[in-house]
């Protein structure tokens, strides 16, 4: 089933397919810079598919030469003007947004097809994978303008960890797709003519697997990653596997397993 999810965005446009929503940024003409309207966007998106029970996995692309070149310099202007309260305010929004992906129930992916600029790398770090076609550069490049990459700071220095961050935080360096791959703040990097299929087999072999399971993954490495292994996180995860073995799923899954066939959640497709 494909159906169009766009509501009344202007800056988004949204399609579901198979289970697999995209999300794709539509501003080329300035590089997908996002700005309040754009950010409110993508928190409406994410949250509104991350309740669909039709999706099971939401790529976040976009359009043009560029991914995302961070902020709209307009809002750039704008924020200039703007009183510390209104900062405040205006930065919450961007965080909120970028908690919305990173804590998204369903499995994000981010297609990389260009540059990936400032607040850009924040869209990409709160992906839980990404993959980029091999021209594709990256840069924090806040120093540059006096600024530095607060708000995106939590999910960067995750994916690129914590020793890399500290040379391209205060280098402002722009590094390529080997180097981000090499770092791990990419998955994959791929021919430019191969990122489709390469996003669409990652997507594929997702949509397979159980959805409560994929669910219980993503909040599972949310709570272990970076976690001192303690009493009582290991009595989390004794928890975890016996709650996800007695539910619905679990019971299928392992059920279908042992009868050789398909589970539930494949018998619709």
């Amino acid at each position: 089933m494909q159906k169009d999810s766009n509501k009344n965005y202007k800056s988004l446009l949204v399609n579901v397919e198979q289970h697999v929503a995209t999300v794709t940024l539509n501003r080329p003409e300035i590089r997908n810079a996002f700005n309040d309207e754009m950010i409110a966007e993508l928190t409406d998106a994410f949250s509104t598919l991350g309740a669909d029970d039709e999706v099971r996995v939401i790529v976040l692309a976009a359009a043009g030469k560029a991914f995302c070149a961070g902020a709209d310099l307009n809002w750039m202007r704008a924020m200039a003007d703007y009183s510390y309260e209104e900062n405040l305010a205006d930065a919450d929004k961007l965080a909120q947004m970028l908690k919305t992906i990173y804590e998204c129930p369903k499995p994000t992916v981010a297609a990389i097809q260009g540059d990936v600029y400032a607040g850009g790398m924040g869209l990409v770090a709160a992906c839980d994978v990404a993959i980029a076609v091999k021209i594709a550069n990256f840069c924090l490049s806040e120093v540059r303008l006096g600024l530095a990459p607060a708000t995106i700071s939590p999910y960067v220095i995750r994916a690129l960890g914590a020793r890399a961050s500290q040379r391209y935080f205060l280098s402002a360096e722009v590094f390529d797709a080997k180097k981000a791959r090499q770092l791990g703040f990419i998955h994959e990097r791929v021919s430019e003519e191969w990122l489709g299929d390469e996003v669409a087999a990652f997507c594929n072999k997702v949509v397979k697997n159980s959805p409560d399971a994929v669910k219980t993954c993503k909040q599972l490495l949310h709570d272990v990653a970076g976690a001192p292994i303690t009493d009582e996180l290991i009595a989390d995860t004794v928890k975890g596997i016996a709650d996800i073995r007695s539910s619905e799923q679990g019971r299928e899954g392992v059920q279908a397993f042992l009868q050789k066939r398909k589970p539930d959640w494949l018998m619709a497709d």
